[in-house]
Parts: C-alpha cells; sequence; structure tokens
C-alpha cells in the first residue's frame, strides 16, 4: 500500500525502494548528509552518554 516516492510522489520502482529512481535515492540520502532530516533523542543517561561526558574519561 505505497502511496508513492517519498521525494517527488511517482510510483515506487521496485529496485529502488520506498524510491521511483537511483536520483531520488540520492536526494534523499544526500538530505541526511547535509542534517536536514534529524532524528530526536532522549536525554543523555548512563547507557547513552554524551559526547563531552566520553571526551571526560
Amino acid at each position: 500500500m505505497s502511496t508513492g516516492c517519498p521525494i517527488c510522489g511517482k510510483p515506487v520502482e521496485k529496485a529502488f525502494r520506498p524510491f521511483c529512481s537511483k536520483r531520488c535515492a540520492d536526494v534523499d540520502l544526500q538530505r541526511w548528509l547535509v542534517g536536514r532530516y534529524v532524528v530526536p533523542g532522549g536525554d543523555d543517561d548512563a547507557e547513552n552518554p554524551s559526547s563531552e561526558a566520553i571526551n571526560r574519561e
């Protein structure tokens, strides 16, 4: 039940799923690399120390 390519909306191609083409897959990758997409994180804790805490060790 795909609604289409998340970049351009065209029908999804099986070889590039969930995208319609290599171009749209590359556009998505570039957006991740430049920080346009961000996965929200939670508060730092003992299992997930901040980078500052790691650098102090």
